[in-house]
């Protein structure tokens, strides 16, 4: 009985698959077929309304040429030469088979068309010539008005072979649409006779198969009653045993629940009492940069200046022997870049650009000073004039673009590198691109845990949230690098 059900059933699907592939493939082409027929019915529309369209141009141009060899004004603003040019490359574009609108339209056409188009290429011709000859500055009023003559006579017979062309267009369109409805019939025909026949030969013993198990069916239930009355019973014991499990589940579950939780305090004050460490770290390192730079630039700074004076004052003295001179000259040439190399230490200790002028120009003043000091490319692009932030906010946006640049010159090996600033009331974003080696960025750990500053990328993730913002690193080996800081001001 099993061996006789699976062959019934690989039967019965044999013909199902085979009756619904045939509908499905009489659906589908019937539908592929009208799309197509819908599609050139389409550019078969744009074609007559182009073609009838030919007669108006060439009635208008007519018009303008009357008046223009009569000298009369006109309402018409339109320009005769884009008039003319329209007129003459639509007709060609309707006699070579290719109409360019917003889009390239195939001109399917009959050999009953080519050879209304041979014939009404003449009139075409000597109309054409005749416009051009009226349109030249250069053509005497008696030329224009032979000209104008040719027209008048040639036009008549131009717009009477330019209406048989527009109909025969709309009747081999007709045509067209005529034979796809009798397409349609046909599939709809085979789709009904392909129906019927699965009705007959797939559905009705399908039926007659229902009822046999169905009456199978029937009587096992009456058995599986009997069965369920015993496992009615078994049930009634296993729900009082579930429901002592679910009271001790409850407990287990109030249990993990208070675990997690006393877990996720512990780590949240681990977690505020490491970011107050990094933020007074990070604060006690500014202000130790702060006492420094001031201590270069009015101590050790303004002592140079002072020996750099007394040097200036001994140039006026002769030296007795020349050697006693150029060690002199160089031993002033050596005052001066000491005295320049201690107030760029200072400088990039502590900028005093941040605190007078803001964030954009001290870092545009960071390029300038990078590309002069390391020889390469360093451009600043993004708002100079922005509105000021907080110090420690323009500080630490400093100390990440510094950082970036400095990694890109020394790891990177960049010849270019970009720095982008924008800034508007709610957002800030600071943006630093390289087109150096790049490298493979780590995935970052899921759990949000505060980052040692034992390096460049980290100090930059650690200052970025402090600074309530996301730094974002995007690298790939001899792709380059970017780094990007955005802050939401609101």
């Amino acid at each position: 009985m099993k061996q006789l059900d699976q062959q019934v059933a690989r039967r019965l699907t044999r013909f199902y698959v085979m009756a619904l592939t045939v509908i499905a493939v009489l659906s589908v082409s019937g539908l592929l077929f009208i799309r197509r027929t819908i599609s050139t019915h389409y550019a078969d529309s744009r074609v007559v309304n182009v073609a009838g369209r030919q007669r108006m141009l060439s009635q208008r141009l007519t018009k303008l040429a009357v008046l223009r060899t009569t000298g009369l004004s006109s309402a018409d603003t339109v320009s005769f030469d884009s008039l003319l040019h329209s007129w003459s490359q639509t007709h060609m574009q309707l006699r070579n088979g290719i109409l360019a609108m917003e889009q390239a339209y195939m001109v399917r056409k009959s050999a009953t068309l080519d050879s209304m188009f041979t014939r009404i290429e003449p009139a075409f011709r000597s109309i054409y010539k005749s416009f051009i000859r009226i349109n030249n500055p250069q053509t005497t009023p008696a030329d224009q008005q032979k000209a104008l003559q040719i027209i008048l006579k040639d036009e008549p017979a131009f717009l009477q072979q330019m209406n048989d062309i527009v109909f025969q267009f709309d009747t081999e369109s007709f045509g067209r649409v005529k034979q796809l409805e009798r397409i349609e019939w046909i599939l709809t025909i085979a789709t009904l006779l392909t129906l019927v026949i699965e009705g007959l030969f797939i559905f009705r013993p399908v039926v007659n198969y229902t009822k046999l198990i169905i009456h199978r069916l029937d009587r096992s239930e009456k058995t599986l009653q009997l069965v369920n009355r015993d496992l009615d019973v078994a049930n009634r014991e296993l729900a009082a045993t579930n429901q002592n499990l679910a009271a001790s589940n409850r407990k287990l579950v109030d249990t993990q629940q208070e675990l997690l939780r006393t877990t996720e305090e512990k780590y949240q004050l681990q977690l505020a009492e490491d970011t107050v460490r990094s933020a007074a770290l990070l604060e006690g390192q500014e202000e130790e940069r702060r006492r420094f730079a001031r201590e270069l630039h009015d101590g050790i700074g303004q002592m140079l200046t002072g020996l750099k004076l007394h040097a200036e004052k001994l140039k006026s003295v002769s030296f007795p022997d020349e050697k006693h001179r150029l060690r002199f000259a160089e031993l002033c040439d050596m005052i001066a870049d000491t005295i320049q190399t201690t107030r760029q230490v200072s400088y990039n200790l502590m900028p005093s650009t941040l605190s007078d002028f803001g964030l954009g120009p001290t870092l545009q003043l960071l390029a300038e000073q990078t590309t002069r000091s390391a020889g390469i490319d360093v451009l600043f692009e993004g708002n100079r004039d922005g509105e000021r932030l907080s110090p420690a906010m323009e500080i630490g946006l400093y100390r990440i673009a510094q950082e970036a640049l400095h990694n890109a010159i020394k790891y990177a090996e960049a010849k270019t590198i970009q720095i982008n600033l924008q800034q508007n009331p709610d957002k800030l974003v600071l943006l630093v691109s390289d087109n150096g080696k790049g490298f493979s960025v780590k995935t970052p750990s899921k759990v949000d845990k505060p980052l040692p500053m034992v390096n460049g990328l980290e100090n930059m993730r650690t200052r970025s949230r402090l600074l309530n913002g996301e730094l974002t690193i995007v690298s790939k080996p001899k792709k380059g690098t970017t780094v990007t800081v955005t802050v939401n001001l609101s």
